[in-house]
């Protein structure tokens, strides 16, 4: 056997043509597929692949990346969000609550004011009555002759004027002049 051989002598020579012995007797050490022609080839071709792979994994993850920073930045958004709805959501409760609180203290002066008004109005009437009443009785004090007349629960009654609180002591002709 020859000892030197050219790089075309080994290449054209297949696994079935390579010695499974060293020339010294022992077994050739190492794994016989890489003598054959196409463990260079396959080899390229799975780094190529792996490289390849390597590459796309670098780049979804640079994706996967990029997707859950603007995921985060639409929670923070949503927050944010949620928390502006929810403070006018309280806010609109709270004037809700203060309006409630004006209808009810309005309500409460309405009811005052009526209650009030009612009052005066019957005191308007009374009033009205009692003008009423003196009216008439002023006039018939001027059908009386004497000198003096005095009212009585809205009754005139002439010429015993006892009690001057209650008498009026005028002339016939003044009574009829403050008319």
């Amino acid at each position: 056997m020859n000892l030197e051989a050219t790089f075309d002598d080994l290449k054209s020579k297949t696994m079935k043509d390579q010695p499974d012995q060293k020339p010294n007797g022992e077994k050739a050490k190492g794994l016989p597929f890489l003598y054959s022609l196409w463990w260079c080839p396959v080899a390229v071709t799975l780094g190529i692949l792996c490289l390849g792979l390597l590459v796309t994994i670098i780049v979804l993850i640079m994706q996967v990346s990029q997707v859950s920073d603007l995921l985060k930045q639409q929670q923070a958004n949503l927050t944010h969000q949620e928390n502006i709805l929810e403070g006018q959501f309280l806010a609109q409760k709270e004037e809700e609550k203060a309006s409630q609180e004006l209808q009810r203290e309005l309500k409460e002066m309405i009811e005052m004011l009526a209650q009030k008004l009612n009052e005066e109005s019957k005191k308007q009437m009374e009033l009205f009555h009692q003008n009423l009443n003196l009216q008439e009785a002023l006039k018939k004090a001027a059908n009386f002759s004497g000198t003096c007349a005095y009212l009585q629960r809205g009754a005139v009654f002439a010429d015993n004027c006892i009690l001057n609180a209650f008498s009026i002591c005028q002339k016939k002709a003044t009574l009829l002049r403050a008319q």
